[in-house]
């Protein structure tokens, strides 16, 4: 974790140079902002400009600083290029869930690189499930895959009791986006990680059981 590498220097940068616009031209922050309204009117583009802005400084440096621990762990034992593709379709995946939880809500807007940020986060647990993560508040480690499995139900939470004003559908998203393009891309994982595929997986299901029977 930590790495620094070109790919990941130029994906921060990108979000750095576009969120910075954003911030001191509102009519440029309103035009590429998710926007389900102008989204279904089609303008699609939305749902990939949107992960490149940010509301503030803070929430953009959140999800740098988070993107910047986990980004190493993808490419190092993946590839520069399963990166990008990994942290793409994340964040478009994570804009398709919200769409789709948001459908109706024609004014429903969000911003920012978390569902892309989660993907990654995902990626790197299923990549790693034996690293321990130090969470805020708590004193000890905590196994990678203990936290991805108490992350998603915390955002089906999230989503159910809209807690703060934080975009939960479009994490939860990110992670499935995570989840399902690491697999596809690196099939071994199951043969060498079975048992945190099947473990990983149950958040999700339960996300799509809830919200069949009209629980969330």
């Amino acid at each position: 974790m930590g790495k620094l590498d070109l790919v990941t220097i130029i994906i921060i940068a990108a979000n750095v140079i576009i969120s910075y616009k954003g911030f001191g031209d509102y009519s440029f922050f309103d035009k590429y902002k998710f926007h389900v309204g102008s989204v279904r009117r089609g303008e699609q583009i939305r749902m990939f400009s949107s992960g490149f802005l940010h509301v503030d400084m803070q929430h953009l440096l959140f999800n740098m600083i988070t993107l910047y621990f986990f980004a190493g762990v993808v490419i190092t034992l993946l590839n520069p290029l399963y990166f990008v593709l990994i942290y793409l379709g994340s964040l478009v995946i994570g804009s398709l869930l919200s769409l789709y939880f948001h459908k109706n809500e024609y004014h429903y807007s969000a911003v920012g690189a978390s569902g892309a940020v989660t993907g990654i986060l995902y990626a790197a647990i299923l990549l790693r499930p034996e690293m321990d993560l130090y969470v805020f508040f708590i004193p000890i480690p905590i196994p990678a895959y203990v936290f991805g499995i108490g992350y998603l139900l915390y955002s089906i939470y999230g989503m159910k009791n809209r807690i703060g004003n934080i975009g939960h559908d479009a994490h939860f998203g990110g992670a499935i986006g995570g989840y399902v393009i690491t697999l596809v891309l690196s099939p071994r994982l199951f043969e060498t990680n079975l048992l945190m595929i099947g473990l990983l997986a149950i958040p999700i299901v339960l996300l799509f059981v809830l919200k069949k029977m009209g629980k969330v």
